[in-house]
């Protein structure tokens, strides 16, 4: 295992960090089995754990605070704050008020007195970034964190952030977790980038691309479209749909790839995202242990130039074949208010 410091914090990380996503009830629901495979990833090198408290409703927070127990001043722990958690008004987004709530909730089922890096899971334009800084700034003086950071910022938010906190004397985003694959390369444009020119750390979430480089979506194999991933997003899916060519023809061309190099296609997924000069560490987020297990063998893999040429040739430098679920979209395009103008006004002048 490998390790680099996290952006200017000084905290050094593990090139793998272990994701939790799959523990609890939407995943891997055996409390035990998963700090079984915590256990393991830790003994094989890993000293970096993110959860979210949205995982499984707080469940993963619970099944990590229990699976530290005896080993927490050894791991870099990360959690996520911003998604709903519970009926009602203000309890989610970036405000104070959430936040200050959140964290205490956080600290609490993973049973410690600190969290090591404090994430805001996605952008939240409801609230002013400097209400959202100057509350994390509290926490961190207050010791109830030691940094923070953000998760799917794009490029011009991350640049707002650190303006905003040096004009106004706040402590600034560290870290950003955006997701990054071979087939979802479009943050090579300008997300990965700025983060590398502003100093932040980086960890990477699926490296998999949501099961297409794990091997077990192929062309001319049938895609169970009933359960999992591909249940919840069947067009991503389904090789009937035109748009998928292109996706299931770059992953045949992968695994020849990968056989070519004498590893596995999830070995060179994990591998991929680490080559990048901005890149801190990937997240693996396993469900069982064999999927584990398989990930970690890959930890020593080191692509040549002529493997990141091919992979070019393959999936073009910063272009998504393939968009990760539950990546946040700009109200810019979401609201069609925001790209339209009123119907009088729609008129060319004369």
């Amino acid at each position: 295992m490998r390790y680099r410091v996290l952006g200017k914090t000084g905290i050094e990380v593990s090139t793998h960090c272990l994701g939790t996503m799959m523990f609890g009830g939407v995943g891997n629901p055996d409390h035990e089995d998963a700090a079984r495979i915590i256990h393991t990833a830790l003994d094989a090198g890993v000293n970096f754990v993110d959860t979210a408290d949205m995982y499984s409703a707080g469940e993963s927070e619970e099944i990590v605070g229990k699976a530290l127990k005896g080993r927490r001043d050894d791991v870099v722990l990360a959690t996520k704050v911003h998604f709903p958690l519970g009926e009602g008004r203000n309890r989610s987004g970036n405000s104070r008020r959430w936040i200050l709530k959140a964290v205490e909730d956080s600290l609490r089922r993973l049973d410690t007195d600190w969290i090591d890096l404090y994430q805001v899971h996605r952008p939240d334009h409801t609230t002013d970034i400097e209400e959202t800084l100057s509350v994390l700034g509290d926490l961190v003086t207050a010791g109830r964190i030691r940094a923070f950071g953000c998760s799917a910022f794009p490029a011009e938010d991350l640049v707002e952030a650190h303006h905003v906190a040096e004009r106004r004397g706040l402590m600034r985003m560290r870290t950003e977790q955006p997701p990054y694959s071979i087939l979802a390369r479009g943050v090579e444009r300008a997300v990965l980038p700025t983060a590398q020119r502003l100093g932040m750390g980086v960890l990477t979430w699926s490296p998999l691309a949501s099961g297409f480089l794990s091997g077990a979506v192929r062309q001319g194999r049938p895609v169970d479209l009933t359960t999992g991933r591909a249940a919840r997003t069947p067009h991503r899916f389904d090789p009937a749909l035109p748009g998928n060519a292109a996706k299931f023809e770059a992953v045949e061309e992968l695994v020849a790839l990968a056989g070519e190099i004498g590893c596995t296609l999830p070995e060179l997924a994990v591998a991929f995202p680490l080559v990048h000069p901005a890149v801190t560490s990937v997240i693996i987020g396993p469900r069982t242990m064999d999927q584990l297990t398989s990930l970690l063998k890959g930890a020593d893999l080191l692509l040549d130039d002529a493997a990141l040429d091919r992979i070019d040739a393959i999936v073009a430098p910063g272009t998504d074949l393939y968009r990760a679920d539950g990546v946040w979209q700009p109200p810019s395009l979401t609201d069609t208010a925001a790209r339209r103008r009123p119907p009088a006004d729609r008129p060319a002048a004369a």
